[in-house]
């Protein structure tokens, strides 16, 4: 349904759909036909129904939102620094399936759709972990669902940036430009900085930030996360499943496409 909608068939030409060929038209029609998309859509309208229905007030409402708003950034960071980034996934054969779908398939080819957002199988039990318990403490049951239901809206907001990040366009807000700047950077000069998507205040906060290529020299390990050839010899079950070695560049899309 969405490559006819896109009338480009050149989206799909032996890859799934390549931000580096897609305008922004594109991208919100991918967007917002994107199942993962339309789920979280459905369920944070679920959640503010039970709010609706279990409703603790204007002030615990608010302050479960805003929690949750404080909250997210420094969650991402720790979940993208320490898991995503980390190398103790793919070392364990049970638990190399899941690194390699949540991060390392995103870096090996940073422009492709289908692995820029994460599975919801994954990434709807982290949200509800993340905002239900702060929900419930500020307002019971009503608060849980106002602290899920704004986590749900935020994950949509992240996951489109996301898109603008890797997507063959310049923003004209310049704000957004320095923003996707500095996300390029993450996956094309060095990874162990920038695990920001829209805010890098947490990165600032951790030595992480940096601002040009000047800053620090390139990393080999930009694509594969660290997971090289010698590594893949030792801890085979990742390669094993993309059936070929890791790439120290990705196909098709290149940086140019990404500025």
């Amino acid at each position: 349904m969405i490559g006819t909608t896109l009338h480009n068939t050149s989206l799909r030409t032996g890859r799934s759909f390549d931000l580096g060929k897609m305008n922004l038209r594109q991208l919100w029609i991918a967007y917002l036909t994107y199942p993962t998309i339309l789920l979280y859509i459905v369920l944070a309208v679920i959640s503010f129904v039970v709010l609706a229905r279990n409703f603790p007030g204007i002030g615990p409402t608010l302050i479960a939102a805003g929690a949750v708003v404080a909250v997210y950034p420094l969650a991402w960071y720790m979940i993208h620094r320490f898991i995503l980034h980390g190398r103790f996934l793919y070392r364990m054969k049970w638990t190399a399936t899941l690194w390699k779908r949540i991060h390392f398939d995103h870096h090996q080819d940073p422009h492709l759709l289908d692995v820029l957002f994460g599975s919801p199988l994954n990434t709807i039990p982290t949200i509800a972990i993340i905002t239900l318990p702060i929900g419930y403490l500020i307002g019971n049951v009503g608060g849980a669902a106002a602290a899920m239901g704004t986590g749900l809206v935020i994950t949509c907001i992240y996951e489109f940036f996301h898109c603008i990040q890797h997507l063959n366009y310049k923003p004209r807000m310049r704000w957004i430009q320095k923003m996707k700047q500095r996300h390029v950077l993450h996956h094309f000069h060095d990874e162990d900085g920038n695990y920001g998507i829209t805010s890098f205040v947490v990165d600032r906060a951790f030595g992480t930030y940096y601002v040009d290529a000047r800053a620090r020299p390139r990393s080999p390990h930009v694509f594969n996360l660290g997971y090289d050839l010698e590594e893949a010899n030792r801890y085979p079950w990742v390669m094993e499943q993309t059936g070929a070695p890791p790439r120290d560049r990705p196909d098709g899309a290149t940086s140019r496409n990404a500025a």
